[in-house]
């Protein structure tokens, strides 16, 4: 009886361990809502989620604001086919969460094939009642 109790007591802490906040699991959303619009080129979902001040930098070095951003995903100049996003984590930081993860994909950039591996940072940011794309950095993954 009480190694059962041991073991319950134990499986519950380690899942409130690994459990997110209310705040974690809204930018997890945006995030995957940023990645289903961004394999759509759907502009309108993508204005959404993407601040004003938004600052957008690929591994390339190519630094892009919200209007060139959008330009270049609506117009498919750049075409994601696939996007993949694993071992992402979430730091919070007041009204700012930190998103690290890897990205692995099928592209087209101006219309030619590829593939990437990146490894990626994202700022977002809590404005008004939703969460916003502030910042992005890719590098590729070596």
């Amino acid at each position: 009886m009480k190694k059962t109790i041991l073991c319950l007591l134990f499986a519950g802490l380690a899942a409130a361990g690994f459990a997110q906040s209310k705040a974690e699991q809204q930018v997890a959303d945006a995030v995957s809502a940023w990645r289903k619009a961004m394999i759509d080129a759907d502009k309108t979902a993508l204005d959404g989620l993407l601040a004003a001040e938004l600052s957008y930098g690929h591994s390339s070095g190519k630094i892009e604001d919200k209007a060139m951003l959008l330009t270049s995903i609506s117009t498919g100049q750049s075409d994601f086919i696939t996007m993949d996003l694993t071992e992402q984590t979430i730091k919070m930081a007041g009204k700012t969460a930190i998103v690290r993860h890897k990205l692995g994909g099928e592209i087209k950039d101006g219309g030619k094939p590829g593939s990437v591996k990146l490894l990626v940072l994202q700022i977002w940011q809590k404005q008004g009642a939703g969460w916003k794309l502030l910042a992005r950095q890719a590098v590729r993954q070596p």
